[in-house]
């Protein structure tokens, strides 16, 4: 990374090694290293492996070398969440401090009960209709002012109304948070921080400004926004939101597509080969009319965002037949 300069943008590709990275992964994983190479972006490599029930054997080594199949490099890194907790617990205390988090004991069916009682309606931009709303009602009247992991989750504090942003692909965005999912859980029972909570904490860390990652997570930008505000992290990221990979049901992706996972591809006898993959995700991206295979280095030429549509896009079975043949 000598050649970039220290003030450089910075993103990350941050797998999780609790299963193979899949065809969805690849697509938003090789994006980022385009954008980043093209803009000079700085790249760190961020293993997210705190949920260690379902971290794989092996998970983080058959990752990366998964990335480096698919021709992909780095900057820094690899950097690792769950070795050390010390960052995330200082965060936490620093909530506390400010009044914004309290422990929850409530179970799942005491917080549906309470959700099902009369709202009015959500509106389709509120989000996903199955997310179940923590209602504000059910917040303690007194909230401690220091943070205790007593095997309790955690919740922040979310009032009402919009938190705004501008995506950079997918164009203005507004979310109430407080509508679609009231409180949400930033310290889990099992003594580790939330996803929302570790992505914000270890991007500012990192310094990370550019994010690239798929739209399922356009929502989540907005509860990471409110925490970058409480703690007073900054600056802010840069959010890319990409469309999914669906299968021809309209489904995400998943075993009923086909094994789509790329170390299967990669560990095939007579198996595809990176540049049907890549040229796979190439066509997906306006690059070349047709699929046709193709090195990192080519796709790096040839990608630019401005092609890329907003809509998700369709893994056919024709595309199927094309890596397998």
């Amino acid at each position: 990374a000598a050649h970039l300069p220290p003030d450089a943008p910075v993103t990350r590709l941050a797998p999780s090694p609790t299963g193979g990275l899949h065809l969805g992964n690849a697509f938003a994983f090789l994006i980022n290293w385009a954008m980043a190479r093209k803009h000079g972006w700085r790249i760190v490599l961020r293993i997210e492996d705190l949920d260690r029930s379902r971290v794989k054997p092996g998970g983080t080594r058959s990752t990366i070398r998964t990335l480096e199949w698919l021709g992909l490099d780095w900057d820094s890194g690899p950097t690792t969440q769950a070795d050390d907790s010390t960052r995330y617990r200082q965060a936490m205390q620093t909530l506390a401090e400010h009044g914004l988090v309290y422990p929850c004991r409530l179970t799942r069916s005491q917080i549906q009960e309470a959700a099902s009682a009369p709202h009015p309606p959500q509106s389709p931009a509120d989000g996903p209709p199955h997310e179940t709303r923590f209602d504000p009602a059910l917040r303690p009247s007194l909230r401690p002012d220091s943070f205790n992991d007593t095997g309790a989750n955690w919740r922040f504090v979310v009032e009402p109304g919009e938190t705004g942003f501008i995506d950079r692909h997918m164009g203005p965005q507004r979310f109430d948070i407080d509508a679609i999912s009231g409180d949400f859980v930033v310290w889990t029972k099992r003594a580790a921080p939330s996803y929302q909570l570790a992505v914000v904490v270890d991007d500012a860390l990192a310094g990370v400004n550019r994010v690239v990652r798929g739209n399922d997570l356009l929502d989540s930008a907005a509860r990471q926004l409110l925490l970058y505000r409480a703690l007073s992290l900054g600056p802010e990221p840069e959010y890319f939101h990409l469309p999914l990979i669906r299968g021809p049901d309209g489904h995400r992706l998943a075993k009923r597509h086909g094994d789509t996972r790329i170390e299967s591809l990669a560990n095939r006898d007579a198996g595809p080969g990176p540049e049907r993959v890549i040229g796979l995700i190439a066509r997906w991206c306006g690059i070349t009319p047709k699929r046709t295979p193709m090195s990192a280095a080519e796709f790096l030429d040839g990608f630019s965002l401005d092609r890329l549509g907003t809509d998700d896009i369709v893994f056919t079975p024709e595309d199927n037949a094309w890596l397998s043949s």
